[in-house]
């Protein structure tokens, strides 16, 4: 198995936990934020793909598929088009309602899918290139993709466990 082989495995697996979390799912359970507060499963699932799309697109140095492939369109929150979602509190979380769960797993397997084409042109040497020299030690292009994978995987696993706060019943994919 290649490098770029072993990680598009890890790339898929937040999109399949996604199908799991949003399967089923009431546009009230998915916009509900828990305690009122907390991050719903539509900003969990939103702000997974969101970040892992902006870090590609900088590696890449590529448009983000939220702009190019129109899904800031399709989504018409009432948030920048450069959001992610970091920094975000109960009033921006608020600010990502959806209708149903198809956008957000369309669009977080449309990122997934970016990333993976993007690995698969990548040399072992470029997945070596240091991309950023502000942490010690300095990261890789390769610790960098997986950093962000990392986080969205995270990012999915508390969609479940949101899920499973404020909806009576449903147990989680695992």
């Amino acid at each position: 198995m290649t490098p770029q082989e072993l990680f598009e495995d890890a790339a898929r697996r937040p999109s399949q936990v996604a199908q799991h979390v949003l399967g089923g799912i009431s546009p009230e359970v998915l916009n509900t934020m828990p305690g009122g507060t907390a991050n719903s499963v539509a900003w969990l699932v939103w702000h997974a793909a969101r970040q892992q799309d902006a870090q590609v697109a900088g590696l890449a140095g590529t448009e983000e598929v939220w702009t190019a492939q129109g899904w800031n369109g399709r989504f018409g929150l009432d948030l920048p088009d450069s959001s992610m979602g970091l920094g975000h509190g109960p009033d921006d979380v608020a600010r990502v309602r959806v209708a149903s769960a198809e956008p957000l797993q369309a669009y977080l397997d449309a990122v997934v899918e970016r990333t993976v084409d993007y690995v698969h042109g990548l040399t072992d040497a470029q997945l070596d290139e240091v991309v950023d020299r502000s942490w010690d030690p300095p990261v890789t292009r390769g610790v960098r993709l997986v950093s962000t994978v990392d986080d969205a995987a995270q990012h999915l696993g508390q969609a479940a466990y949101a899920r499973g706060l404020v909806d009576d019943g449903w147990s989680g994919p695992f």
